[in-house]
């Protein structure tokens, strides 16, 4: 049977940063990130996976509030607004190619 961990707000916050860390840093996938949080979710006793829910949902807040004002910082210097925002790594949604008649070549 697997130990249960402790909930407490400092070990949720270190838990979510180590895992942003990782996707930034090109260590985890989305997919690894998504494991890694249903792993650690399993370890939570249920009597604290709602403090553990409160934390988490505190923490992603703050940290997306963060993002947010980060990119609004960065659009204000007249340098940032030229550029485009990068490229997705996510490949393009594919999406149904018309027929070969519509583009066939007279010649």
């Amino acid at each position: 049977m697997p130990q249960e961990d402790s909930i407490s707000y400092q070990a949720v916050k270190s838990k979510v940063y180590k895992l942003i860390d990782a996707l930034v840093e090109g260590d985890k996938t989305e997919a690894e990130v998504q494991e890694s949080m249903r792993r650690w979710w399993s370890l939570i006793h249920p009597a604290d996976r709602p403090v553990a829910q409160k934390y988490v949902l505190m923490v992603l807040q703050k940290s997306n509030t963060s993002l947010g004002a980060m990119s609004e910082g960065l659009v204000a210097f007249k340098e940032f607004k030229a550029v485009r925002e990068p490229a997705s790594e996510k490949p393009p949604k594919l999406h149904p190619v018309p027929s070969q008649s519509q583009f066939s070549s007279p010649i």
